[in-house]
């Protein structure tokens, strides 16, 4: 089976978050089944741009409305990401450094779109699947079977796998003319609330409808940004399939990011060693308990909280717990964490920004992964966090409840209920009491590491769901 994964990231050419992490995974998986998963992406102008060998597999030009483009697709020469990776340069459009956050992002991602089909159509066999990724990707469906110029491509199934609903790339009708040709008595199948709403239009045209775990597929029914009564409509079509990690990438034992490697056997050792360094370079004390947060500093995450819950624990603990935040998003938020350094210096500090390799050091120096999510459709770094032997503590929703047991259930993380300052500082209070609880540590560590997250059963229930 032939699988074409089209997306907006992928990970390590051009990651933003989960998203980036599952597409650089799942095809390589897919690969390992025995089947031939490719990505097709945008060639933004990263790092992996720079520093990587490429061919050029197409030269041509598309149409974007009046607006004429060239475009030139490039393959990554060594098949070093264990798949085909196909990188789409459009000039103008796709040629830049950030992967979002241009006032012209539906310019660029309807350009890559449609560059993307018009390589599909002149190829001489047709792929057996083509898999979407969120809003991104979400006019494929809808212009694969309805648009005179990929009439080709209509038998061609499609999937839609939705990693996070609140965001849909919602625009005005007075860019419809962007779109290929089509009949407009379909027009109805673009619109949602007023609008042409790329993601509602891939949930009503695409063959299958993925979301990243199951809970956050009964989630969405009731709490999906506007979307609800047409996911409940097209429930019948869609499946919870909860992401993997990719386990060669996320491997303590082996993970060169880190100061020391260690195994379940030497986990106790090896996580000392890697605090002891990760404090060393933040200033923070090794023997306290070290809570830590990765992630985006948004409202989704609970970020806006944090602030208050960490004033008001550093304040309460009176020196007894460490403190260490890696992340960026509202600059509210930021200012706010950055403050609380000077607030509790030798107790607390805080990295702004985007630093793959600290990601890694913290999951292995941590105690305690915070994470306070409002909405989480699957999360990953709670997989990590268990990967790396590093409790997590996480509000039950989405992926989160589907991942992590409380301990005080016979499980092995700490759980609540509300994204609130109260939860949170509850949460972490019973985490002060279970690390001083030296054999449980032991125990809930060895058999969090033993979990198999890895995307091998993910996978296969993609091609089960694909086949359907």
């Amino acid at each position: 089976m032939e699988i074409i994964h089209i997306s907006a990231e992928c990970y390590p050419v051009a990651k933003v978050g989960g998203l980036g992490d599952v597409v650089g995974a799942l095809p390589k998986y897919q690969n390992k089944l025995g089947h031939i998963a490719k990505v097709v992406m945008p060639a933004y102008e990263t790092r992996f741009m720079r520093e990587n060998e490429f061919e050029v597999v197409y030269d041509g030009w598309g149409k974007l409305g009046f607006q004429d483009f060239t475009v030139r697709i490039f393959r990554e020469k060594t098949n070093k990401l264990g798949f085909d990776l196909f990188l789409v340069h459009i000039a103008n459009f796709t040629d830049r450094p950030q992967v979002y956050g241009y006032a012209d992002d539906t310019e660029r991602f309807l350009a890559f779109q449609i560059a993307v089909l018009d390589w599909i159509a002149q190829w001489q066999h047709l792929p057996d699947v083509v898999h979407c990724h969120d809003h991104h990707t979400g006019l494929i469906p809808f212009m694969m079977s309805n648009c005179i110029r990929y009439r080709k491509l209509s038998a061609v199934p499609t999937v839609l796998t939705i990693h996070n609903a609140q965001y849909q790339g919602q625009f005005g009708w007075d860019k419809l003319h962007y779109i290929p040709s089509f009949d407009t008595w379909k027009s109805g199948l673009l619109e949602w609330n007023g609008a042409i709403n790329p993601l509602a239009a891939a949930i009503k045209c695409a063959w299958r409808i993925s979301t990243v775990s199951p809970s956050y597929l009964d989630e969405i029914s009731f709490k999906a940004n506007g979307l609800e009564n047409l996911l409940a409509q097209e429930r019948g079509k869609s499946a919870g399939i909860l992401n993997g990690i990719d386990n060669e990438v996320w491997d303590p034992s082996k993970d060169q990011m880190l100061t020391k490697n260690y195994s379940i056997k030497t986990v106790d050792n090896g996580k000392k060693a890697n605090k002891e360094a990760l404090c060393s370079v933040f200033n923070l004390d090794s023997t306290k308990p070290l809570f830590a947060f990765i992630g985006r500093l948004v409202g989704e995450k609970g970020a806006d909280l944090l602030p208050d819950i960490f004033y008001n624990t550093l304040h309460q603990a009176h020196g007894a717990i460490s403190v260490l935040v890696l992340g960026s998003g509202d600059p509210q938020v930021e200012g706010r964490l950055a403050a609380l350094k000077e607030v509790f210096p030798g107790h607390y500090n805080a990295y702004i920004g985007y630093n793959e390799q600290l990601s890694h050091q913290i999951y292995a120096a941590a105690d305690f992964l915070l994470m306070p999510s409002r909405v989480e459709p699957c999360g990953l770094n709670q997989l990590y966090a268990l990967r790396y032997g590093t409790i997590p503590i996480v509000r039950r929703i989405g992926g989160l409840k589907d991942t992590v047991v409380d301990i005080g259930d016979g499980g092995f993380g700490i759980c609540h209920d509300q994204t609130s300052i109260w939860d949170v500082e509850h949460a972490m209070g019973r985490a002060v009491h279970f690390y001083h609880d030296k054999k449980l540590i032991k125990d809930i560590r060895k058999i969090m590491m033993q979990i198999d997250h890895s995307w091998d059963k993910a996978a296969q229930e993609y091609i089960d769901l694909y086949q359907i």
